[in-house]
Order: C-alpha cells, then sequence, then structure tokens
C-alpha cells in the first residue's frame, strides 16, 4: 500500500475505474452473445438484440475500452449475422 497522499487516492481510483471497465466490458460481451444465439435460432427479437449489440459496441468504443478499429470490425461480423 502506498504511502503518499496522492498514491492512496490513485489506488482506490484506479479500482473504481478498473470495476467499471470490466462490468462495460462485460455488458459488451452479453449483449454480443445474446444477439450471436439469438441470430443462430433465428429468433424473433433478432433486430433488437442487434441494436443493443451495436449500442453496446459503440458505448465501449466511446468510453475507450475498445478502439475502433475494433468496434467497426465488430458490427460487421454482426451485421453479416443479421
Amino acid at each position: 500500500m502506498p504511502q503518499i497522499k496522492s498514491a492512496i487516492k490513485r489506488v482506490k481510483s484506479a479500482e473504481k475505474a478498473s470495476l467499471r471497465n470490466s462490468s462495460q466490458r462485460n455488458a459488451m460481451r452479453s449483449a454480443i452473445k445474446n444477439f450471436e444465439t439469438s441470430a443462430s435460432n433465428n429468433a424473433d427479437n433478432k433486430d433488437e438484440l442487434f441494436r443493443s449489440a451495436v449500442r453496446a459496441i459503440d458505448m465501449a468504443k466511446s468510453k475507450g475500452l475498445i478502439k475502433a478499429n475494433k468496434a467497426a470490425r465488430d458490427k460487421s461480423r454482426l451485421a453479416k449475422m443479421n
């Protein structure tokens, strides 16, 4: 554990950011998986799940969790399945 006050604050804020980032990344991955399973089963709500997956990818990109090229690549792959 750090001794300097600013270092202690950085540890706390890094921990909060890590939790926030991991939950955002998990939400994105879950939305993608939900769409992929519905696309393979040809479900009725496939379009709705596609929109939510694309939204989750765009939000992760805007938060800096994934890079722009990965977001574009993922959306392109999902669009092929739709």
